[in-house]
């Protein structure tokens, strides 16, 4: 029977990359988005249109009820037995001007987005005896970043739940890890920093492509990562 991956963020940029990836695989891949159905569905044609399986689903992480009831309807044809944890959101500024929503939305999406996603998918991956589960994090949540408190707390707790989760379900053949990218080329990271900068901040003196993100996600997925669970794994470019 074909896997099936729930993608949260699907519609995003590092998102798309891991849902047309684990598509190319064989897996019939659920494309996330919280308010951009539309390009949910975009991704899903091209998914489709390259021989892959995906269908479409919008729901906000945060928000308990809609997430469960969504998470049902899903789960009716059969368990879902990768999840990747990747939405998430920047609320940035310094902490001794952040208010108390921009702290709290963060929280939300990343920490209490995972519990919201995850939790529900067990019982039914469990079953199974075969899972994996990879939350997105970032190289803030490892070594900190200036006006990210926020993110990196959210990035650094989900450290913890990984390592945490993956003790829970070791017996059970269901891996849990976490990616943290570094500087990833995309719209924002672009406008973020310039060239020079990069070149400063980052050894390799490039920014990583998000097919480069896929692909790790991919292999964590994979027969091949049967062994590899409990660990938060650096893809910087040397940064950390």
């Amino acid at each position: 029977m074909i896997k099936k991956a729930l993608v949260t963020g699907g519609s995003g940029e590092i998102g798309s990359a891991i849902c047309h990836r684990l598509a190319m695989d064989g897996i019939h891949v659920i494309v996330h988005s919280n308010m951009h159905l539309s390009k949910a569905k975009a991704i899903v044609l091209s998914i489709e249109a390259a021989g892959g399986s995906a269908e479409a689903v919008a729901f906000d992480v945060t928000n308990v009820q809609a997430t469960h009831l969504e998470l049902q309807e899903l789960l009716a044809s059969g368990p879902i037995q990768i999840v990747i944890n990747n939405a998430g959101i920047h609320r940035d500024g310094p902490l001794a001007g952040m208010s108390q929503e921009q702290w709290s939305e963060v929280i939300d999406v990343s920490l209490n987005g995972f519990y919201n996603v995850t939790q529900p998918l067990l019982m039914p991956m469990i079953r199974t005896r075969w899972g994996r589960i990879i939350n997105l994090s970032s190289v803030a949540g490892v070594m900190g970043n200036r006006g990210q408190v926020n993110y990196a707390a959210a990035k650094s707790a989900l450290h913890g739940a990984t390592k945490s989760l993956a003790l829970e379900l070791a017996s059970r053949n269901i891996t849990v890890n976490a990616v943290a990218p570094g500087i990833i080329e995309s719209s924002l990271t672009m406008e973020a920093f310039s060239p020079e900068v990069i070149k400063k901040m980052v050894p390799m003196q490039r920014a990583g492509r998000v097919e480069e993100v896929a692909a790790l996600v991919a292999f964590l997925c994979s027969e091949d990562a049967a062994y590899i669970s409990g660990q938060v794994i650096n893809i910087n470019g040397a940064m950390a």
